[in-house]
């Protein structure tokens, strides 16, 4: 091998302007995490499917040439497909054994499930955010009386307190979103608490302390916006629990009442002919497990997309 001389290479220097310059365009958190989500194919697409599964549900029940409680006895029980020959429309998930058209129902039932989980929730996360953010950011005594409290909720199982409510109080939608909300709200406010406790000693807290900041203004200006991520992430994983629990009572009997429909209402209905008619049952439990399984996915994919250590 030939040696290279010395004479052949010549020293240039450091690129100064290169070196300071930023290569990496400027992006806030916010963009990027979501530019992150939108990579994640299955999680879009799990988005895309309760997008356009809230559409439906809002939208087929009012274009819908029957109603959830319209009844032809002539066609009972009918095979999927359908078509009427007196008014000529086609019922594409036949008839239940009162003539009923399933695939209006099963929209309509997604309509109250979906409600019933979304307001449930959503009541869920703010008195969460309220009372975590409390107990974190005072501490002390207080904090310790509040979070027995949370201890006492959930030393009963949650299912038994909704199930005596439901017993109790009338039936109905709003009855429902009530007895879930009422003991749904524990989990939410110990993770507020914990993500609190680890943030109100940063530097930006004491400096907010320092210039005269108030409580009230510390704990929603500054420590819960840096938990929304967290926040966001546990809402979609707690609608997927939300919507079996109403799903669950109503499949035994303290759901929604009629005339109102459920996804738990038409597994009722289709379990007790299921042996003759397995269409009745596997329909609406296929759109329960694609709503479930959708949320679980879009979770995960919010809670890879909002952690920075994955950033390239």
């Amino acid at each position: 091998m030939d040696r290279i001389e010395k004479g052949r290479f010549e020293w240039v220097g450091a690129n100064v302007s290169e070196s300071e310059g930023i290569t990496r365009p400027s992006t806030s958190y916010w963009r990027d995490a979501m530019k992150r989500l939108f990579k994640n194919k299955i999680a879009v697409f799990c988005l895309f499917a309760i997008v356009l599964i809230s559409i439906l549900a809002v939208i087929i029940p009012i274009v819908s040439p029957y109603t959830i409680s319209e009844q032809h006895l002539t066609h009972t029980n009918i095979s999927m497909g359908f078509k009427d020959p007196v008014d000529g429309h086609i019922h594409l998930f036949g008839t239940d054994t009162l003539g009923r058209d399933i695939f209006t129902r099963v929209w309509s039932g997604a309509r109250t499930s979906l409600f019933i989980s979304f307001t449930a929730v959503f009541i869920n996360v703010i008195i969460g955010i309220i009372y975590g953010g409390i107990s974190g950011y005072i501490g002390g005594m207080l904090d310790n009386i509040m979070m027995r409290i949370i201890e006492i909720i959930n030393g009963i199982p949650y299912l038994i307190i909704v199930i005596l409510l439901m017993m109790v109080l009338p039936a109905g939608v709003m009855t429902m979103v009530i007895a879930y909300a009422a003991v749904g709200w524990t989990g939410m406010a110990r993770l507020v608490r914990g993500q609190i406790m680890a943030l109100k000693q940063q530097d930006y807290v004491v400096a907010a302390k320092v210039m005269g900041a108030d409580t009230k203004r510390i704990i929603f200006k500054h420590l819960i916006p840096n938990t929304l991520s967290i926040i966001i992430v546990n809402i979609t994983l707690a609608i997927p629990s939300a919507i079996f629990t109403e799903a669950f009572l109503s499949f035994i009997g303290l759901g929604v009442p009629l005339p109102h429909a459920s996804w738990g209402t038409l597994a009722n209905d289709g379990v007790k002919v299921f042996q003759i008619y397995p269409s009745q049952l596997i329909i609406p439990a296929l759109y329960i497990s694609i709503t479930m399984l959708s949320f679980n996915l879009l979770g995960d994919g919010l809670r890879d997309a909002f952690d920075p250590k994955l950033r390239r």
